[in-house]
């Protein structure tokens, strides 16, 4: 069994961690990518979040990725397949439900990339955005304790209320 689901205070170590594995990263599979990202709640200052570190890479060809499983696994990554999302690679660094880095792998200003990228500097931009996503994250933390699956799932509502607004936004 993994550990359990625990939203930590923001720790200002976070944005050092990523620069830290993204230059691991950018050293062992230079060429095969367009872009490393830092996303997810430990990139968004003043989000409490999950202890683990996610990025997501950009790539012309989501077909070429496997050539990443080696230089990715030299320095602690695993692939790990997932059927339901085929428009994503994944790597985890750490053991399975007790990863510290999580590596998504999607097709650079595909519209993953993007979404990820607004959801993201949306957080940023707007706190009451920011504190809404914080009580969302830890009742569900409290309710889901041990299902990580029932955790992220029981999030995409409010994820998608805030990328409609973002698409509102921008129609005007």
């Amino acid at each position: 069994m993994g550990r359990a689901i625990t939203i930590e205070k923001n720790h200002k170590a976070w944005a050092h961690e990523y620069i830290v594995e993204k230059i691991k990263i950018e050293q062992n599979i230079k060429g095969h990518f367009k872009a490393i990202e830092h996303i997810g709640s430990t990139a968004i200052p003043g989000l409490g979040a999950k202890p683990i570190i996610d990025m997501m890479i950009g790539v012309d060809d989501l077909e070429e990725v496997h050539k990443m499983n080696e230089p990715l696994a030299a320095i602690g990554y695993t692939h790990v397949y997932h059927q339901e999302f085929p428009n994503r690679r994944f790597f985890r660094k750490g053991e399975w439900r007790k990863g510290t880095h999580h590596l998504h792998v999607y097709t650079y200003n595909g519209t993953e990339w993007i979404e990820r990228q607004q959801f993201r500097d949306y957080l940023i931009a707007h706190k009451e955005g920011r504190r809404a996503y914080e009580t969302i994250k830890r009742s569900l933390a409290e309710r889901y304790r041990d299902d990580v699956v029932s955790y992220t799932n029981a999030k995409e509502p409010f994820i998608q209320e805030i990328m409609a607004k973002i698409a509102y936004e921008e129609s005007l």
